[in-house]
C-alpha cells in the first residue's frame, strides 16, 4: 500500500513537471482544510497556499473523475490553478493518498 501510494505520488510530481499549464500555477502538498469554497493546501516549503474552487474545477482521483467532497484533510494534492486578481483559482486538483495512512507491511 505504502509503495503503491508512493508511485501514485511521484506520477503526480512527473505528470505536473512535464505538462505545461500555460499560466497555470501548480500548488503541490498536503490538504489542511476543505470548505465549500477553498482548499488550503501546506506545502513542502511549509507555507499555506488557499485555493478558491469553481462549479467549473474538475477532480481526479487514482485516474478517475472526483468531486471537492472526495478531498479530505490529510490528502496530498497537486492543484492547477490561475490566478484571478488576488485569489487562485483551481482549474484542476488530482487527490494522491493521505500523508499519515499508516504503511503496510510486505
Amino acid at each position: 500500500m505504502k509503495r503503491s501510494l508512493i508511485a501514485i505520488w511521484m506520477l503526480l510530481l512527473l505528470v505536473v513537471s512535464a505538462s505545461a499549464h500555460g499560466d497555470e500555477q501548480h500548488v503541490m502538498g498536503t490538504v489542511t482544510k476543505v470548505d465549500g469554497l477553498n482548499i488550503t493546501v501546506k506545502t513542502h516549503d511549509g507555507s499555506l497556499k488557499t485555493v478558491m474552487v469553481t462549479d467549473e474545477t474538475k477532480y481526479l482521483k487514482s485516474g478517475s473523475t472526483a468531486k471537492l467532497e472526495d478531498v479530505k484533510v490529510g490528502d496530498r494534492v497537486v492543484i492547477h490553478a490561475k490566478k484571478m486578481d488576488d485569489m487562485l483559482h483551481a482549474t484542476e486538483v488530482k487527490i494522491g493518498g493521505e500523508e499519515n495512512a499508516s504503511p503496510q507491511q510486505h
